[in-house]
C-alpha cells in the first residue's frame, strides 16, 4: 500500500507542496483539503487587480480540476478541518468522513483579524476571494471609503479605491505608517505617497466607535473627530489559523511550532508551511513565522523535499522577500528591515523616482533592504545578501547608478 500525504489548506502553500511532491518524485496519494469550495487561487491580487476589476478571477487560479487530475492530486474542497488524531494518523473534517494519512502538511494559513466593530453590511475585511467580491461591489457604488489600518493590505486597497474614483481616508494609531516594518523616515515617504494621490491620512489616531449602516457610517476617532464613510475596510493584521489544532496534542503557539526541517516538534510525520508555520530559523537562531507569499512557496518546496528524502532532510533558512504595489510604487523588501537596525538611504522618491534603504545591525553586513521602483537595486541586494557584501560596498555600487546632483523638489 502506497503512502498518503494529506495537505490541509488549498492556498499557495498547500498547492505548491502538492506540486513540489510530484516534482520530487513522490508516488504516493496526495489529498489537498480546502475549507472553501473555490478552486485554489492566489491571494496577492485580491487587494489590487481583482479589487480594481483589471484581472479576471480565472487568471488567479492556482490549480484547475484538470491540473489536479493530471498531477494525481485529489481535491477535497468545501470541508473545514476540525481536528487531527496524531496517534491514529487521521484528519477530522466537517461534513466528511475522517481521512487517513502517513504524512500531514498543515497549510491552513491565516485569517484577517476580525473587526472589533462587527461585520455587518458595508464593514469589510480582505483575505478571501469572496471578501474581494463583496468589497468591490460596495466600492463600485462610489462614496467614501474609510480604511482602518495602514499596513500593506490597507494601503494597497486604499490605492485601488482611489483608482476607482472613491474618496479615501486611511486611519492608523501609529504616528507614521508602516513604522513597525521600516523606520520613521521611510514610513513618512509612504504617507506622502498616499497624500499625493489624494488619500486623506489620519495617523497617530485610533477609532473609538463605528456606528451607522452601509452608506452612512460614522467613525468616532480618539482625537475627537467624527468621520463619515460609505464603506469601511478593517485591515488590522492577521491571525494564524491554528485554533482547530487546540486538542491535537501538537505544540501550538502563534502557529504550529516546528523544528528547522519544518516538522512538528512532537510529531515527525506532521509538517507545516506558510502563514501558520512557526519554525526554528537556524540563521537567526529563533522561532520565526512569516506571512509572505514567497515564504509559503519556498517552504513548500523544502517540506516536499523532506517528505521524499526523510534520511537527508534540508533545514529551511530562507532570506525573506515580500512586495507590495501602491499607486505607482513597486515596493520590494528583502531580508530583515526596521527594528533596531540602522539604515542608509540611496536615492530619493522625488529626486529620482526610486530609492533603496539598506539595513544593518552591526554597521557592516547587510541585514535587509527596502527597494522602491528600482529593479537593478533589488537584484544587487538579493545577490549581496547571498554573498555577504558589505553595506558600504553595496551603497557605492547603487550610488553609481543614480543621476548626478539631484535636486529635490520643494
Amino acid at each position: 500500500m502506497s503512502d498518503a500525504t494529506v495537505i490541509v489548506g488549498s492556498s499557495i502553500g498547500g498547492v505548491r507542496t502538492a506540486q513540489s511532491l510530484r516534482l520530487e518524485g513522490y508516488t504516493g496519494d496526495i489529498v489537498l483539503v480546502g475549507e472553501e469550495t473555490e478552486l485554489p487561487y492566489d491571494k496577492p491580487p485580491l487587494s489590487k487587480a481583482v479589487l480594481a476589476g483589471t484581472a479576471e478571477e480565472s487568471s488567479i487560479r492556482l490549480l484547475t480540476g484538470g491540473d489536479a487530475d493530471a498531477a494525481r492530486i485529489r481535491l477535497l474542497l468545501g470541508h473545514r478541518a476540525i481536528g487531527v488524531d496524531i496517534a491514529g494518523r487521521t484528519l477530522e473534517l466537517e461534513g466528511h468522513e475522517p481521512v487517513g494519512f502517513d504524512n500531514l502538511v498543515i497549510a491552513t494559513g491565516a485569517s484577517a483579524r476580525p473587526s472589533p466593530w462587527g461585520q455587518r453590511p458595508g464593514i469589510h475585511v480582505l483575505r478571501t476571494l469572496e471578501d474581494a467580491r463583496r468589497l468591490r461591489a460596495d466600492l463600485l457604488s462610489g462614496g467614501h471609503l474609510a480604511v482602518i489600518g495602514a499596513g500593506f493590505i490597507g494601503a494597497e486597497a486604499a490605492a485601488t479605491a482611489r483608482s476607482l474614483g472613491l474618496d479615501v481616508t486611511v486611519i492608523d494609531p501609529l504616528p507614521v505608517p508602516m513604522s513597525r516594518i521600516f523606520n520613521p523616515e521611510i514610513g513618512q515617504w509612504f504617507g506622502d505617497l498616499h497624500r499625493s494621490n489624494g488619500v486623506r491620512t489620519i495617523f497617530g489616531t485610533g477609532v473609538e466607535s463605528l456606528e451607522g449602516e452601509q452608506g452612512s457610517f460614522v467613525l468616532r476617532l480618539t482625537n475627537g473627530e467624527r468621520l463619515n464613510a460609505s464603506v469601511v475596510l478593517v485591515g488590522i493584521g492577521a491571525v494564524p489559523n491554528d485554533a482547530w489544532l487546540a486538542s491535537s496534542g501538537l505544540l501550538v503557539d502563534n502557529g504550529v511550532v516546528l523544528d528547522e526541517f519544518c516538522r512538528a516538534v512532537d510529531a515527525p510525520a506532521v509538517y507545516a508551511v506558510g502563514d501558520v508555520a512557526r519554525w526554528r530559523h537556524l540563521t537567526h537562531g529563533e522561532d520565526t513565522r512569516i506571512e509572505h507569499w514567497t515564504n509559503a512557496v519556498e517552504q513548500a518546496s523544502c517540506v516536499a523535499h523532506n517528505i521524499t528524502h526523510p534520511g537527508a532532510p534540508r533545514a529551511y533558512t530562507p532570506t525573506e522577500y515580500v512586495w507590495s504595489d501602491q499607486h505607482d510604487w513597486k515596493i520590494q523588501v528583502v531580508g530583515r528591515v526596521g527594528g533596531g537596525a540602522s539604515h542608509t538611504v540611496i536615492g530619493h522618491p522625488e529626486a529620482h523616482g526610486r530609492f533603496a534603504a539598506l539595513y544593518t545591525a552591526d554597521g557592516t553586513s547587510l541585514r535587509g533592504a527596502a527597494i522602491v521602483n528600482w529593479p537593478k537595486a533589488l537584484v544587487a541586494c538579493r545577490r549581496g545578501m547571498a554573498t555577504g557584501i558589505t553595506v558600504q560596498e553595496l551603497r557605492d555600487k547603487l550610488e553609481s547608478q543614480l543621476d548626478p546632483q539631484p535636486v529635490v523638489a520643494s
